[in-house]
């Protein structure tokens, strides 16, 4: 098994990069959209924590900044219905953090909001892995965004914004006197952080 893979970012395109090891081998590797955002420009260094899936048709590696995402990867295609292509799409709209209390609410109308989950895959994951990611958060997962926090998130989700990016952004808008500010302020605060990148 390949579980991580080092080196030189050597290309980057939609939903894959190539790292280059000092080797000469070159792995393509497909990361949802919250680690495409997260990497650094070409020719730097990186490493992914890596999982390799292998099918009738080929072999495929999935790469992730973070154990926890690769962990919360290798619980979803254990699900029947799930492939690696949703749980990449999975983790590009609600991130780790999000994905993983999502499932553990059964939150089902924010797991359907993924590409390719409808509301019986939804009930499907919140059943058979509800009780199973407690290790994936432990107790420092940042509590949910409410209020106009939440209602923040919702706008910036409306204009474009993928969930996990938006809600970084929100988190750093709510820092300081940012806690007592209304939606209108934060969504303002928020982009002025995304647009800042």
């Amino acid at each position: 098994m390949i579980a991580s893979v080092s080196g030189r970012l050597a290309a980057k395109g939609a939903d894959r990069v190539v790292v280059e090891t000092t080797g000469g081998v070159g792995y393509e590797v497909t990361v949802p959209l919250g680690v495409m955002e997260r990497l650094p420009g070409l020719g730097a260094t990186v490493t992914l924590a890596t999982e390799l899936v292998v099918r009738e048709d080929g072999w495929s590696l999935y790469g992730f900044l973070e154990d926890t995402e690769r962990r919360l990867f290798q619980r979803l295609i254990t699900v029947t219905g799930v492939g690696p292509k949703i749980a990449v799409a999975f983790l590009s709209t609600l991130g780790a953090e999000r994905g993983t209390r999502a499932i553990q609410k059964k939150d089902v109308a924010t797991l359907s909001s993924v590409s390719g989950v409808g509301r019986k895959l939804a009930e499907r994951l919140a059943l058979e892995l509800g009780d199973k990611l407690g290790e994936l958060v432990g107790g420092a997962a940042p509590a949910a965004l409410s209020g106009p926090a939440e209602s923040a998130l919702a706008a910036l989700e409306r204009l474009g914004y993928g969930a996990p990016e938006a809600e970084r952004a929100l988190r750093q808008a709510l820092t300081g006197d940012g806690a007592q500010a209304d939606a209108e302020t934060l969504v303002r605060r928020a982009l002025h952080i995304l647009t800042a990148k």
